[in-house]
């Protein structure tokens, strides 16, 4: 399919923020965005164009059913160079997601291609200040007009970039993790395992009890017993042990991370003790209190690796690694992002050029 491309003349593109570390994360977008169309079980209409509201009609599915997926991913500048960490994995995930939402899949080669134009054409975009970058927003929404719970027939596929620095507003410092006991993310057999809109939705609430507390996540434990680690509501967790490193086990209810996937392999490298087990909060609480819990760590796209300084629980705050950043949390931090910046070996064939 033939990219077509409607560029805003050089006169009308946005001036660029001045110190992307300090614009809040999300709220700035480049000049241009791409989208297809899909109906009659095709994709079309595939443009570059002018960042620009869309044009739903009010019936439009994904307003009323909530029919809509999406993915995070980052481009990195260092010096001329403009960089990819594992692209293709996210475009999978996408059509994991699609297919759970009962939507169609993308071509993940030539969503590669579309991705890669688009970011020549705004590659002034990329940020080269250590600690930034872009951060690139696949999206897609049943757009069929009717009002009905059905599938929707027609879709709309589009990305969008937006220059940014760290996601918390502490950086790379220890964040308080409020545990929620009351609500729930998500049930084996549901949506959790996709990166569905709902899902985002359903964590709202309990995001504001964290913020009232001071807290800036929320953690989320099972949906049957109230009683195991799940994950965090933009990262998956893990958690050291004195002689174990655990992460919650990829069943049906959580994110399949990319980030997620490559911390379990760094550290499998590096000879830990790695298991994905469930692992419950007493016994986080009380390896807590005894010191066998080292350190806690989430992970993911937006974040990269946010060390974990405290826990909220049943109304009591738990200090965790004394408040401060583990060794090994600031290790994989140093390794992760310095293979996403191309300044460490990339011995995983995980960074991707935009030539």
């Amino acid at each position: 399919m033939k990219i077509e491309k409607q560029l805003s003349p050089p006169e009308e593109l946005k001036q660029k923020p001045t110190d992307v570390l300090k614009v809040p994360f999300g709220t700035v977008f480049t000049d241009h965005m791409f989208s297809m169309q899909y109906s009659s079980g095709t994709w079309h209409d595939a443009k570059i164009h002018r960042y620009a509201p869309l044009s739903l009609s009010p019936a439009a599915l994904c307003l009323h059913y909530g029919q809509g997926i999406f993915e995070g991913m980052k481009a990195y500048r260092r010096g001329e160079r403009i960089l990819l960490f594992r692209p293709a994995k996210n475009f999978e995930r996408l059509n994991q997601s699609a297919h759970r939402m009962v939507m169609p899949n993308i071509d993940v080669d030539f969503a590669l291609d579309v991705l890669m134009e688009l970011l020549r054409v705004e590659h002034s975009w990329v940020p080269d200040v250590a600690g930034s970058s872009l951060y690139i927003r696949p999206t897609m929404i049943g757009t069929q007009a009717k009002l009905g719970v059905k599938p929707s027939d027609e879709y709309l596929f589009y990305i969008i970039l937006s220059p940014v620095g760290p996601y918390f507003k502490e950086g790379f410092s220890p964040v308080h993790i409020y545990l929620s006991t009351e609500h729930v993310r998500a049930v084996r057999g549901g949506v959790g395992v996709a990166k569905t809109m709902g899902n985002y939705a359903a964590s709202l609430f309990a995001g504001t009890k964290a913020s009232e507390v001071g807290y800036s996540q929320v953690l989320w434990l099972d949906a049957l017993e109230r009683k195991y680690l799940e994950e965090v509501g933009t990262m998956n967790i893990f958690v050291k042990f004195d002689d174990e490193l655990v992460t919650p086990p990829l069943s049906g209810t959580i994110l399949a991370g990319i980030t997620r996937d490559s911390v379990l392999t760094l550290t499998k490298d590096m000879g830990l003790k790695v298991n994905e087990r469930q692992v419950s909060i007493d016994e986080v609480i009380e390896g807590i209190a005894s010191g066998k819990v080292v350190e806690m760590f989430g992970c993911g796209t937006a974040a990269i690796i946010a060390p974990v300084g405290s826990l909220w629980y049943n109304d009591k705050p738990y200090t965790v690694s004394n408040g401060k950043t583990g060794k090994l949390t600031q290790h994989i931090f140093d390794e992760l992002t310095g293979i996403q910046s191309g300044e460490r070996e990339d011995r995983y064939g995980w960074i991707v050029e935009v030539d």
